[in-house]
């Protein structure tokens, strides 16, 4: 087997030979896209004709599996592939020729996609690609088409056919850059036909489609030919110079952390005008080493050349010419600038490009964007689109890096961009996606998220779309609510540079609330993950447990007020200077309790610092006011879950109120005990558990009470004696 040097040989015999063909391709599929090399996240797709028992007549049919539409080859399984008759995508060929005899990009080729659900094998639900003729017409019986950065920087430098030739030897065609459907594919089953010496051929701007009548020999081939790509541009690297040289030095860590945490939330503000947008920051060393450059300005101007990488990332980015030694107020004024200068330039692109029947202008804010000395922030409606954003323009450096290595890198003509970039089938995939959940686009503190009601509200918003920064005293804690929520909604592909472990749609961080330095030091990881913060959510607090005779010491008393009060203004104010940075408008929910309005013997120290809770919820919501509302959740007694209930206490309220327990009882009956007899005090009989204050939470960081603030809300089943006096 060769040697790669260049890409993953990640095929195993002892799994494939156990596998039927369909899930053979599935196989090769994943591990394809294994490898970020070879693909982009979502990008390529992979086919296979083979020969299937119709389950009408029994009879064998040749049917063409090929990855769907909207699927991802490292994560793909076999309902994700689409499964066609392949006489019946023969039959819609004759239909699209006698159509269309004008060529590429009709209404008649896009009309041609609705036609495939009328040769669909099996019933398969999965809706079928747009490279689907592509696969269906080259005459092989196995085809990988890839998006190597290797391949893409030769395909989108100047000198494309002529390297082709010189690096594959004549074995791989050329294909200019055209929109994928029938006309393309018809054309690449011409080429294959005049040349049946071609083992595969070069995609204009594209890519590379490659093709084999062996499964495994295709996998490999198309390793060897992304490899002979990715040698012949590392022969070729030229070093230091790489760009045109350095231009600007990159700041070090601790410096690039303060411009982020100064910069971010007023950025995010100005990108999400619109919409809200949730933020990727990323500084590996090609993006470092890209931004810094000379070069960079000019090529960033060009924008990316892949329809896959300029879906994300726009026709272009937005490059700030910093002088990153020059201070953050140079850099706020050179955004400024940058950003309103980016809008006119796509209203104008938008303007000169539109169509008739185009739809309308989508949001003219960049999605990336390049800082000298700090590096990329990418921008998307979630963390997994910013986080595929960045991957995508990793890809475009590497592409730019090898294609002016070689020749000159070429991007796609605007005209082209904005065709793919407002196709009527982009539109209408965009019109099938389901609504935005309801906490979409929103990143939520929650401090107190490693232990009961706030563990409980980190799963509660993160089933309505939010990003969720998981805190507590203990960042283990933190951590494993972080893991425990990626065991159910699954855990994001990292992006390098981040330095935040995971870094999905929940992570987990540690902060003292007692400490103003600790919190700041947190959100501004909290920064650094997501750009931003919306909504500060504090769950942590402290009960201290009297002695035998009912009394607490000076130095609980202390703490209950440093904790209970001090430490809950700490957190609003620490997430207030993020949120009006922002200028999006945010919320702050502070959790008190019924304590503060029922005073118990042995809890006064807990009881009094409540009662200053609340008020502190209502001075709170005077001086945030208008575009930051706040408001409270008071609990009664939740015993489930929490951290305040340790096994001593819990055994010392039995003991008070005189509840027959047994010393060997474990914790949960030893609670549930508890709760049971304090759910007997209200007025319907139930347990109050951390999921009803979850969802009080939850309530009063919709819109739905966006008319609420300065309210302390009491979720406690019915103490009348907490009632509103």
């Amino acid at each position: 087997m060769p040697d790669y040097k260049h890409v993953n040989d990640l095929w195993d015999d002892a799994v494939a030979d156990k596998l039927d063909a369909v899930d053979r391709l599935v196989y090769r599929s994943n591990c394809l896209g294994s490898d970020q090399r070879i693909t982009n996240t979502g990008g390529g797709n992979t086919s296979a004709k083979l020969v299937e028992k119709d389950p009408l007549t029994g009879t064998d049919k040749n049917v063409l599996w090929v990855k769907g539409s909207g699927g991802d080859l490292r994560t793909s399984k076999r309902p994700n592939f689409a499964s066609l008759y392949l006489d019946g995508l023969y039959d819609i060929k004759k239909v699209y020729e006698s159509r269309s005899p004008n060529g590429p990009k009709t209404q008649a080729e896009d009309d041609m996609v609705g036609m495939y659900p009328h040769v669909t094998f099996n019933l398969n639900p999965r809706a079928s690609s747009i490279d689907t003729p592509l696969h269906g017409f080259i005459p092989a019986k196995h085809v990988d088409h890839m998006h190597p950065n290797a391949v893409i920087a030769i395909a989108a430098c100047k000198d494309q056919v002529a390297l082709a030739e010189k690096i594959w030897g004549g074995k791989v065609g050329y294909v200019g850059w055209q929109r994928p459907g029938f006309d393309l594919g018809l054309k690449m089953a011409a080429e294959c036909e005049k040349n049946p010496d071609f083992v595969g051929l070069l995609m204009g701007q594209h890519g590379i489609i490659n093709w084999h009548e062996d499964d495994k020999a295709c996998y490999h081939l198309t390793l060897d030919l992304i490899e002979k790509a990715a040698q012949y541009l590392a022969d070729h690297d030229e070093g230091d110079q790489t760009f045109g040289g350095q231009k600007y030095q990159t700041l070090d860590d601790e410096k690039r952390m303060d411009v982020l945490a100064d910069i971010l939330p007023w950025l995010r503000g100005q990108v999400s005008q619109q919409k809200r947008f949730i933020g990727t920051v990323e500084h590996r060393d090609s993006v470092l080493q890209f931004v810094n450059s000379h070069d960079a300005q000019r090529l960033a101007e060009i924008g990316t050349s892949c329809p896959d990488h300029f879906l994300r990332t726009k026709i272009k980015p937005l490059y700030v010419d910093w002088d990153p030694t020059s201070g953050t107020d140079k850099l706020r004024e050179l955004l400024t600038a940058g950003l309103e200068q980016y809008r006119k330039d796509y209203a104008d692109y938008y303007n000169a490009c539109k169509h008739p029947d185009s739809p309308s202008m989508r949001d003219p804010n960049p999605t990336v964007i390049l800082i000298p000395g700090v590096g990329m922030i990418a921008w998307g409606k979630n963390k997994s689109e910013s986080r595929v954003t960045a991957e995508f323009y990793c890809c475009a450096v590497e592409v730019m890096k090898g294609a002016e290595a070689v020749s000159e890198y070429q991007g796609l003509p605007r005209q082209e961009a904005f065709d793919i970039e407002y196709w009527s089938l982009e539109e209408a995939k965009l019109q099938r996606m389901p609504a935005e959940a309801e906490l979409a686009r929103k990143v939520c503190v929650v401090i107190g998220g490693g232990s009961g009601i706030g563990k409980e509200t980190c799963h509660r918003l993160i089933k309505e779309g939010a990003e969720i920064v998981a805190v507590d005293l203990k960042e283990e804690a933190a951590q494993a609510t972080a893991e425990e929520i990626e065991k159910i909604v699954g855990k994001g592909i990292g992006v390098a540079g981040t330095g935040i472990s995971g870094c999905g749609d929940i992570v987990g961080l540690g902060a003292d609330i007692t400490d103003p330095k600790s919190l700041c030091a947190m959100l501004d990881q909290a920064l650094l993950a997501y750009g931003g913060v919306d909504d500060i959510i504090v769950t942590a607090g402290y009960f201290a447990t009297p002695d035998n005779a009912g009394y607490n010491t000076p130095d609980q008393w202390d703490a209950s007020f440093k904790i209970n009060v001090t430490g809950l203004y700490n957190c609003a104010e620490a997430g207030r200077k993020i949120i009006d940075a922002q200028g999006l408008g945010g919320n702050v929910v502070l959790t008190t309790s019924v304590n503060a309005v029922v005073p118990k013997k042995g809890s006064f120290p807990y009881d009094t610092s409540k009662a200053a809770a609340n008020h502190l919820v209502r001075e709170l919501a005077v001086a945030y006011a208008p575009h930051i509302r706040v408001n409270g959740v008071a609990p009664a007694t939740v015993v489930a879950g929490s951290s305040m209930f340790p096994r001593d206490r819990v055994i010392a309220s039995l003991s008070k109120y005189e509840i027959p327990f047994d010393d060997s009882w474990d914790d949960d009956k030893l609670r549930d005990t508890l709760a049971d007899f304090y759910a007997k005090r209200t007025l319907t009989h139930k347990p109050i558990r951390p999921i009803d204050q979850a969802e009080a939470i939850f309530l009063l960081v919709t819109d739905r009470l966006s008319r609420t603030t300065g309210q302390v809300i009491s979720v406690d089943g019915g103490l009348h004696e907490a009632f509103l006096r």
